[in-house]
């Protein structure tokens, strides 16, 4: 698995970058150029190998898309969770204390730190049959498909 979120993909980090709810650009680079020299790393393998045997997910791209296009999953934030402390909702976990969102389907963070549920069917969606856009070489369906111990 590839970089997870860093420099802004989760509401904690948002008060830590900025105060206007910027990403940190040293660290979404430094996460991206991880991901691609991971996918480059699993295709070095699989040539030595001979055959498709490692794969990739690229989870960084697919928390940047979150945040930069929440829209397009059917959130109508990325950058608060829905439950609410502090700054982008984003200071400590959720406790009976806290304020919930009415719909939390329609964010992408549960807490300062997790992907709400449906956020997190959407990943596993992608690990299963998602395109080339967030998985190296092939979705995990298709790596089952072809094995015959399965």
């Amino acid at each position: 698995m590839g970089m997870g979120p860093m420099g802004c993909c989760i509401p904690i980090e948002l008060p830590l970058w900025s105060n206007n709810g910027d990403c940190d650009v040293e660290l979404v680079s430094a996460a991206s150029l991880y991901d691609r020299q991971f996918v480059e790393m699993i295709k070095e393998l699989n040539t030595e190998i001979g055959a498709d045997v490692f794969i990739a997910i690229t989870a960084h791209k697919l928390f940047m898309d979150f945040v930069n296009n929440p829209q397009a999953f059917g959130f109508v934030t990325s950058k608060k969770a829905c439950c609410e402390y502090g700054p982008y909702n984003g200071i400590k976990l959720c406790t009976p204390l806290a304020n919930l969102c009415q719909n939390r389907d329609l964010y992408a963070f549960w807490d300062s730190i997790h992907p709400s549920e449906k956020a997190c069917r959407i990943i596993v969606q992608q690990i299963l049959n998602g395109s080339n856009e967030y998985m190296y070489p092939m979705n995990l369906s298709t790596v089952l498909a072809m094995d015959p111990m399965v």
